[in-house]
């Protein structure tokens, strides 16, 4: 998957700060655009945006809440643990694309 940024802006609405996203970013992700969620801070200048949908699908509800499970291990270890983290880099991604070019989905 391409890596995409999108600039944030400080908002304020009435006594509520925020942040604003651009409008290109409700277009790519439109599922997204009006989601809620939450932010874990991991530093000072650093956070993670979890987004909750509407849009669930409750095909496998069981492999749903093990994926979510995991997440939620990994986001924890990532906060106590944030030496350990390391940054995904070019090279890695190669790597993966090298190893899943081949690889056909039913």
């Amino acid at each position: 998957m391409a890596r995409k940024s999108y600039p944030i802006t400080h908002a304020k609405v009435g006594n509520q700060d925020g942040f604003r996203l651009p409008r290109v970013f409700s277009k790519d992700y439109p599922h997204l655009a009006n989601a809620s969620g939450y932010i874990e801070v991991l530093s000072e200048n650093t956070f993670l945006v979890r987004l909750e949908t509407d849009n669930v699908d409750d095909t496998d509800e069981t492999e749903s809440m093990m994926m979510s499970l995991f997440l939620d291990f990994l986001m924890k270890d990532a906060v106590n643990n944030p030496s350990k983290l390391v940054p995904y880099t070019k090279e890695m991604s190669d790597e993966m694309d090298d190893l899943l070019a081949d690889v056909i989905l039913d």
